[in-house]
């Protein structure tokens, strides 16, 4: 996974994990706001969009051992034909679509932030932005489905981005693979990153969190809603990585990205489940409390993929455990539900993989995090929960997983 241009590379991968442009607004339905069969719409950002979901684990043999979905995994114009926005990634396999009665909306976007931005690419947030030229943030086209549809539930992931997710990533594997074992330079003690996790900065993007739930009830509540009608679903962040100890490639030489494509050090690993995790996943919860929206759960998913994450000890690519591709009895036991991290000269050059799948939850643990939403809806008496892994082998396709 090296190359010469890796510096390049990861400066892409940052750049690549934050892609969204726009997002149409839905066609309108003969139901109004509560009448009809119900529906969960999915707001946020790439870890509730879909992002990654074409892969089942991972292979450096082929792409085709891992390729669930094919090329089309992304399309989700009423043609089937491609994305209604080029690189929102909200795949077919992503967790709004949950069936079992309840109909499902994808609204999120890879990248999506609390608040819309118009760069260089449009980036929806959660809130009313409108150009009047079809650019709209999250909670504008909410307000307009939920007018026509009968929304219950809402799900949102959000807050990760506004920490600076993909800069922290970046800063992380360019130390890993820039520093010698006996000399290691860790990305935990980096300005970049540390300025992230101030007590002020926390509090900022807490706040702007919290902005964004009010903004999804008063998106509802304009739709013609009462807060008694719906429920908000707030999940949290799951650990991407296993701690130091639980990675199988050693911290010596290159193998760890090169092969495993997890370059961290066992250091910064430690510190990400210990410290970033669980600030980022504070913030959110503290948001919720703060925003006064009472008509919520939480949706915990911070343990959601333990013993399933990227280059943990517990799973292994197909070629190490010598299965063929991801139809073999037991590969959503043995394999990775988190995506590698790529460069370009692993993901661009005559590849299918997209930089921006790199460390998301994939096509293994959308469906099992889609379980837990199912779990979550309880038959129309929303409930929170830890989502957990508590089986092997698959149930009616997905990954036997409890919300407790």
């Amino acid at each position: 996974m090296l190359s010469s241009r890796i510096t390049t590379a990861l400066a892409a991968c940052a750049a690549a994990l934050t892609t969204v442009l726009t997002v149409p607004a839905p066609a309108a339905h003969a139901d109004g706001p509560g009448a009809g069969s119900p529906w969960v719409v999915t707001l946020g950002d790439s870890y509730i969009s879909g992002e990654a979901g074409r892969w089942a684990g991972s292979s450096n043999a082929s792409s085709s051992r891992a390729d669930a979905l094919g090329p089309t995994a992304y399309y989700d114009n009423a043609s089937g034909t491609g994305e209604q926005i080029e690189r929102c990634h909200r795949s077919r396999s992503a967790e709004a679509y949950v069936g079992g009665g309840l109909s499902g909306l994808n609204l999120a976007c890879s990248g999506a932030t609390t608040a819309t931005s118009n760069g260089s690419y449009f980036k929806p947030g959660l809130d009313f932005y409108d150009d009047g030229a079809g650019h709209r943030g999250q909670a504008a086209m909410l307000r307009s489905f939920a007018g026509t549809h009968n929304v219950r539930m809402v799900v949102v992931s959000i807050g990760g981005n506004d920490f600076n997710f993909a800069d922290i990533v970046q800063s992380c594997v360019v130390d890993f693979l820039y520093s010698p074992t006996w000399a290691k330079d860790y990305c935990r003690d980096d300005s970049s990153v540390t300025s992230n996790f101030t007590s002020a900065n926390v509090a900022a993007v807490r706040a702007r969190i919290a902005g964004a739930f009010r903004n999804v009830q008063t998106a509802m509540r304009n739709a013609g809603y009462s807060d008694a009608q719906w429920t908000l679903l707030v999940q949290t962040y799951p650990s991407p990585i296993p701690r130091g100890s639980g990675f199988r490639y050693a911290e010596s030489g290159y193998t760890r990205q090169s092969t495993g494509g997890c370059g961290f050090w066992n250091g910064d690993a430690d510190w990400a489940n210990d410290t970033a995790l669980p600030t980022i996943n504070g913030a959110v919860r503290g948001a919720l409390t703060d925003s006064g929206v009472t008509n919520s759960r939480v949706l915990d998913l911070s343990a959601a993929f333990n013993g399933r994450r990227l280059c943990e000890n517990t799973v292994g690519l197909y070629e190490e455990k010598g299965l063929a591709d991801w139809r073999s009895p037991g590969a959503v036991d043995q394999t990775e539900w988190i995506n590698q991290i790529r460069t370009v000269s692993t993901c661009c050059s005559n590849s299918p993989y997209y930089i921006q799948e790199s460390l998301h939850p994939n096509y293994w643990a959308q469906l099992a995090t889609r379980s837990c939403v199912r779990q979550a809806w309880n038959n129309g008496t929303p409930r929170g929960g830890s989502c957990r892994i508590s089986g092997t082998g698959l149930v009616n396709g997905e990954p036997v997983m409890t919300l407790s």
